[in-house]
């Protein structure tokens, strides 16, 4: 085998070739000589002609090999499948209306070791897929589809908040204390300081201790962790737009969370109109809200909320089938019994709010309803889009539901949080009313790619060590 090359110059991607010279007539040869590169995706030799198929991240093109002209023709028609290539030739169209590449000079650049899955038969099994990705994005165009959206949905995303005046910014993913969601932490040691640390479960804490220094609008595109199950809609890291504006309410982040995922929706899909399952959705704006009580009452025809008996929620609760702990107060059994019966019902794009109290530790109280927060979800498609609220400012009050929080951790409960001395002492230093916002950027992903697992919109999810 000849040394393979430590570099190769290509002049030319293969989209552009193909956007260049596309209308070319049937059998028409140019004069333009491209050097191309990628793998051999295709191939199949008939005597002193062989053709193959060029890819590169940008497309695909067809290679027109003549024994006559092809260096070393022998060796080039027993490449494997996936070996990297470059070629150089002649830009052509077969007589058969083939744009392609007239093979003068080619060279092996990367050859392959294993056997690749041509286009005819790819990677059926989802095990294989998510494991060998490497592999996947090459045979499966739906896959480099969802993930090319993906980026630019990110630059998309970058690009509507900076023309609103918000700074990206960074927080520690490594945190002394667990906070700013519900949520297990995952735990790690920090050796030189002999102390515990926890991958963060959300930036929002440290997002809102610049609220209070004053920067009045900021963002983080944040890689987060939590030690929780996997399903088709969890991994145990994933991608969260955190955001917060000072001067605002739930009601300004509402009318934000709408615009982007409209714009977002035009940009990448053309339409705010996207089919998911043979059904349509309509991301156009405005979008409908409604209290969870309210929901709830049209779903299952009981009206509800924090002055019902709570022997008659949690009996309804156990109807519902829902686990029943018996440290639930009204308000846990009220988000309960709507998540189970009303959230994976609702198709179009809903601003659920209301949230009770109880279960809303970091929002502000409600303005016209007690034991309730300016808090609200969107949920598409019966999926939570994200989660947003009115901020807590007041550190009397944001002591008062850490202390209970610390409460429910002590009696057993994982997910709830901590007393967080150092914010508390950030709020003691006054924050202005802010409004703030966590998306989930991969199940916008989902929604936007038509993807059913989070699996296919993150690169390399978490999976059980292969046996």
């Amino acid at each position: 085998m000849a040394e393979i090359p430590y570099r190769y110059e290509r002049d030319a991607a293969i989209d552009d070739v193909v956007v260049e010279f596309g209308s070319l007539d049937d059998g028409a040869e140019t004069e333009t000589v491209v050097s191309v590169a990628g793998r051999l995706m295709l191939r199949r030799v008939q005597g002193k002609i062989a053709f193959g198929t060029l890819q590169d991240s940008t497309g695909r093109i067809q290679l027109f090999a003549r024994s006559a002209s092809v260096p070393d023709y022998d060796a080039f028609c027993a490449l494997s499948l996936g070996d990297w290539i470059g070629v150089r030739g002649v830009v052509m169209k077969t007589r058969r209306g083939e744009l392609s590449v007239s093979v003068d000079e080619w060279v092996l650049l990367g050859p392959t070791h294993r056997s690749f899955p041509d286009k005819w038969h790819g990677i059926t099994d989802v095990d294989t897929r998510y494991r060998q990705r490497y592999v996947d994005l090459w045979v499966n165009q739906d896959a480099r589809r969802v993930f090319v959206l993906r980026s630019k949905m990110l630059l998309l995303i970058r690009r509507f908040l900076d023309d609103r005046g918000f700074m990206e910014v960074e927080t520690p993913t490594l945190h002394h204390i667990p906070g700013g969601a519900l949520a297990k932490p995952f735990e790690t040691h920090h050796n030189a300081l002999d102390m515990d640390l926890f991958l963060r479960v959300a930036p929002e804490l440290y997002l809102k201790r610049l609220t209070v220094a004053g920067f009045e609008k900021v963002f983080e595109i944040a890689r987060v962790f939590r030690n929780e199950g996997l399903s088709t809609r969890h991994n145990p890291e994933f991608t969260m737009l955190e955001l917060y504006e000072a001067y605002a309410d739930y009601g300004d982040i509402m009318e934000l969370v709408e615009q982007l995922v409209e714009f977002l929706a035009v940009e990448l899909l053309g339409s705010t109109v996207i089919e998911i399952g043979g059904r349509s959705l309509d991301f156009a704006t405005p979008w409908r809200r409604a209290t969870m009580d309210e929901l709830i009452a049209t779903h299952i025809g009981e009206v509800i909320d924090l002055d019902t008996p709570i022997d008659e929620l949690r009996a309804l609760a156990e109807r519902v089938h829902v686990d029943v702990k018996a440290s639930y107060g009204p308000g846990k059994l009220i988000l309960e019994i709507y998540e189970a019966t009303v959230e994976p019902k609702l198709w179009d794009p809903t601003f659920v709010t209301d949230y009770p109290t109880e279960v809303s530790p970091l929002s502000r109280d409600h303005r016209e309803r007690p034991g309730y927060t300016e808090r609200f979800e969107a949920i598409v498609a019966g999926r939570e889009l994200c989660n947003a609220f009115s901020e807590l400012t007041d550190p009397v009050e944001q002591r008062r539901r850490f202390e209970h929080q610390a409460g429910l951790r002590d009696a057993g409960d994982e997910e709830a949080m901590v007393v967080d001395e150092d914010y508390l002492r950030a709020l003691e230093y006054g924050m202005p009313p802010t409004g703030g916002l966590g998306i989930g950027i991969d199940r916008l992903v989902m929604l936007l790619a038509g993807a059913e697992s989070i699996r296919d919109v993150v690169l390399f999810p978490t999976l059980r060590p292969e046996q």
